[in-house]
């Protein structure tokens, strides 16, 4: 993925193309609620943010009311900042996002969730890196799951992946889920926190931005 660039919502979202995946930062506190995401759709959409009427599916994933042809979009947030991602022809698309913290369970939520061969190559790792490898993990798995409209009932342990360095290499899934191959992950680390960016289908040109003004502060 590329570095984060200030740019405008409005032209941004107007130069959206089918092989494109735009990706936004944002600033975020939970009394705001949706309504940063909606603020950003309604750029993109061309109408009043009040207009942008939203939608859950049964385990969670938003989606427009109103459908808007091929139009896709999916949210994380976590601490003071979310995460959007938006893109055209992409029917399963997925992004998580964690802020840094400690995160002293970690091992113990791998042993629960992950695969075993996973929680144990975490816990071969030094105490100090063990946080980091297993947010790049719980982020990648967790936008597959969102790509797909599922929660974690689906099981973390079905969309394995394996450590390397500091890279994550994606393993056989299982399931509805589909091939590995079939999916495009991106795994992200800076100082903000983790971020986790999937969706099933070709390659994409992956664009970051940051709003030039904060959205409904």
């Amino acid at each position: 993925m590329s570095d984060f660039l200030h740019a405008d919502p409005q032209r941004v979202g107007a130069s959206l193309t089918g092989d494109q995946v735009h990706v936004w930062r944002l600033p975020y506190a939970r009394h705001q609620g949706h309504a940063p995401f909606r603020a950003l759709l309604s750029a993109y959409l061309g109408m009043a943010p009040d207009d942008v009427q939203l939608a859950r599916g049964p385990h969670g994933r938003p989606y427009l009311a109103a459908p808007q042809d091929d139009f896709r979009f999916n949210w994380s947030h976590s601490g003071e900042c979310a995460v959007m991602v938006l893109s055209r022809s992409l029917a399963c698309l997925g992004v998580d996002y964690e802020a840094v913290r400690p995160r002293p369970r970690a091992l113990a939520l791998a042993r629960r969730f992950f695969r075993h061969d996973e929680a144990d190559a975490l816990a071969a790792l030094a105490p100090d890196l063990q946080t980091s490898a297993f947010l790049r993990l719980w982020t990648a798995k967790e936008a597959v799951l969102k790509g797909l409209g599922v929660g974690l009932h689906y099981g973390l342990d079905r969309v394995p992946f394996a450590l390397n360095d500091t890279a994550i290499e994606a393993l056989e899934f299982d399931g509805p889920v589909g091939e590995a191959s079939r999916w495009q992950i991106h795994s992200r680390t800076d100082a903000s926190g983790y971020l986790g960016l999937a969706w099933r289908g070709p390659a994409r040109h992956v664009a970051c931005f940051l709003p030039d003004a904060e959205l409904c502060p």
